[in-house]
């Protein structure tokens, strides 16, 4: 693969960001500096300043006289992103249900019918693209660019878990309740409402991932 010039380190962060949340780059790897530079074809400083916007993200640590690895999520990370993404997330929904117009509603009403859709269908694949759409819209509604950007930099961590919170048993059912209850709460322009359902969604979202793993470490126990 070879990279253009233009803000290479942007660059060479994509490329390593996208590796890392496909499972390329697994939890705990070692990145190999000159063989990164080598498979990219670039020099050590793009590739020093990439890692460096990696581990600002909290993508890798850095380990001093050992080098860069990609981060691992604890179950006490978990537990302290969550609480903190769902005020997050919450307030994002109390300031769209003030500010979405008609129209906008209407597009996130045929997005929630699509979620009904892949919830009948069990189709959950399509059921987590549609939902992060869904999430992705309430936080533009709320149009305020600080929540947006802390709330992104927290959902990298997660996407870096790899989370299957949807498997836990009757979650997606659950699931697709509480988004229904969100947006009847931004339907009726009820700012606090659309607040407190959303804490609820995130917050059963962390309980949900706690069964799951309980249910995985049951499984692998002799």
């Amino acid at each position: 693969m070879r990279l253009v010039p233009n803000s290479l380190h942007d660059e060479v962060a994509a490329t390593l960001r996208e590796q890392i949340f496909d499972g390329t780059l697994t939890p705990g790897s070692f990145l190999d500096e000159a063989a990164l530079c080598e498979r990219l074809s670039i020099s050590r400083t793009p590739l020093r300043e990439a890692l460096k916007v990696l581990t600002a993200e909290g993508l890798l640590r850095h380990e001093p006289r050992r080098g860069c690895f990609v981060n691992e999520v604890t179950e006490r990370d978990l537990d302290e992103i969550f609480p903190v993404i769902a005020l997050l997330e919450g307030r994002c929904a109390y300031e769209a249900a003030r500010n979405a117009s008609d129209a906008e509603l209407h597009e996130l009403d045929a997005l929630h019918e699509r979620l009904v859709r892949h919830a009948k269908a069990r189709r959950i694949n399509d059921y987590y693209a549609t939902n992060h759409i869904i999430h992705e819209a309430i936080i533009k509604l709320a149009d305020n660019k600080w929540l947006a950007q802390v709330i992104g930099d927290l959902r990298k961590i997660l996407k870096l878990a790899r989370l299957q919170q949807l498997h836990a048993p009757g979650r997606l059912d659950q699931s697709l309740s509480e988004h229904l209850a969100v947006f009847a709460a931004l339907k009726a322009r009820d700012s606090e409402g659309a607040d407190a359902a959303m804490r609820t969604h995130m917050t059963r979202q962390r309980e949900a991932l706690r069964e799951v793993m309980r249910n995985q470490k049951s499984r692998v126990m002799p």
